[in-house]
């Protein structure tokens, strides 16, 4: 399951990630926030999509923030995410295959609804490849 988590700032842009969603019939879980109004606080829904994200290991998240800085500090604060700000389809490349990264976090200021569903795409579709990845895993 893919878990979607925004604060205001992102918002936006996850419901365009939501609209191609939609079109793909891919299926997605939104945790919030439902408008553009500064009255959240991203900590509140990166912490949300990280408890969805850790219901299933097959799951991954797409959070989203101002510069996505923020997201990916609060969703790297629990062990068992492996958060990864990507700006790029190669940064989201680099980050399954070698960090195996479960969360994905873009920024919603500096990224436009092209790139974004680009680097989406790059992200939901490139696996893992272990091995010597593995074993650096390991040490987190």
């Amino acid at each position: 399951m893919i878990i979607l988590a925004s604060d205001h700032a992102g918002y936006l842009l996850k419901e365009e990630i939501k609209k191609f969603f939609n079109k793909e019939n891919i299926i997605a879980i939104d945790v919030g926030c439902y408008s553009r109004e500064n009255i959240d606080d991203y900590p509140d829904f990166a912490k949300a999509g990280n408890a969805k994200v850790l219901e299933d290991s097959r799951n991954v998240g797409i959070y989203i923030c101002g510069s996505g800085i923020g997201m990916s500090m609060v969703a790297n604060r629990n062990p068992k995410i492996r958060a990864a700000l990507c700006l790029n389809e190669n940064f989201a490349s680099l980050a399954r295959r070698h960090n195996d990264a479960n969360v994905l976090c873009l920024s919603g200021r500096y990224t436009s609804a092209r790139k974004a569903i680009k680097i989406v795409k790059v992200f939901l579709t490139t696996d893992f490849e272990g091995g010597r990845h593995a074993k650096r895993l390991k040490k987190f």
